[in-house]
């Protein structure tokens, strides 16, 4: 694939990718399971990334198997610091302020819409800088289903192969490119390039200044 490709609109995932948030978000897991006696595993808390919790226990074995999905979210995220908020991941707010000129650009999350909020507004100052954000509420299948960015691509009226996305996790290089995204661009924040690569992520780099350079 060439250094420099055409791309019509950027889509970006946040955890992870836009936010330092998937220490804060573990953490989470691992104090919820202790007290509730679960084993804390590392390859069972890394289910999690990039997903939303409610399709995890749904579709996923583990020692929740056959509990209500619903009722284990609510339980889980009250293990989850009120006051918390991740660092913005470095070139963050860079990146979206330059493309935002040059493209439309649309946020993919598996996160809510406060969080959301808390994110682009708090921590990056960018939250008017978004064409479309599609959020867990958004849709009715999670990462690493392609309705998320399928979504956005259809509300920014581009086609998907026209479109560069941004994923730190392989459920979002999944979503993405089943989704049929031109080119999937894997960070390797949470997640080794070997293992975004796996995912069939089209690139991998290790900071937001080289998805600036893909752009340019």
């Amino acid at each position: 694939m060439p250094d420099r490709v055409e791309h019509l609109a950027l889509l970006l995932d946040l955890d992870g990718t836009l936010v330092d948030s998937e220490p804060v978000h573990r953490q989470m897991y691992v104090d919820w399971f202790t007290a509730r006696g679960w084993p804390v595993n590392p390859g069972q808390l890394a289910r999690f990334t990039g997903r939303r919790a409610e399709d995890v226990f749904a579709s996923d074995s583990g020692p929740w198997t056959g509990q209500d999905p619903v009722a284990l979210l609510r339980e889980a995220v009250a293990y989850f610091p009120a006051d918390a908020l991740p660092l913005a991941m470095p070139g963050a707010s860079a990146l979206v302020a330059s493309a935002r000129h040059a493209r439309p650009i649309a946020l993919v999350t598996s996160a809510g819409v406060p969080w959301v909020a808390r994110c682009l507004g708090e921590v990056l100052g960018v939250l008017d800088a978004f064409d479309v954000i599609v959020t867990n509420a958004d849709v009715q299948f999670g990462k690493p289903h392609p309705e998320g960015y399928a979504l956005a691509c259809t509300r920014l009226d581009v086609l998907a192969a026209d479109c560069l996305a941004v994923e730190d996790s392989p459920a979002g290089i999944t979503s993405a490119r089943e989704a049929g995204v031109g080119t999937v661009v894997g960070i390797t924040s949470t997640f080794t390039a070997a293992e975004l690569s796996a995912a069939g992520a089209h690139r991998v780099v290790a900071g937001l200044d080289e998805v600036s350079a893909l752009l340019r």
